[in-house]
């Protein structure tokens, strides 16, 4: 359901992306064992969630602070390709949902990388 309220950084596609990830995230790490409650699954959801909360908490700065978020963000999805590899090797996932997250992963880095230069470009003039 929509809300009546609307903030403009959610208008973002990568935003509406890295929301998306952070939610397939959750539901990938709920089949990992118990011991890992508190370590890889904490780990793996909250930079999967990081994502879209450095984009939300970025925006509405200057143009350079921005780019500071963007780069939080982009640390972030580096942090969960880390994740997804571990899950991989600790046989918590399959070679395929191993692929899925890397694909998406991808897609979001190439997202604020050029939001990145977009801005930068801007700062530059």
């Amino acid at each position: 359901m929509k809300s009546q309220y609307h903030f403009k950084f959610e208008d973002l596609l990568v935003y509406q992306k890295a929301m998306s990830f952070g939610e397939e995230v959750d539901q990938l790490v709920i089949n990992f064992p118990q011991r890992e409650l508190y370590a890889l699954s904490s780990q793996f959801r909250r930079a999967a969630d990081s994502i879209a909360l450095n984009i939300a908490e970025g925006y509405p700065g200057s143009d350079a602070q921005f780019v500071k978020h963007i780069n939080h963000a982009l640390h972030s999805s580096n942090e969960c390709v880390s994740a997804n590899e571990k899950a991989l090797m600790r046989e918590y996932i399959s070679y395929e949902q191993r692929e899925e997250i890397r694909k998406q992963i991808t897609t979001i880095q190439k997202m604020l990388t050029s939001l990145r230069s977009k801005i930068r470009q801007r700062l530059n003039k």
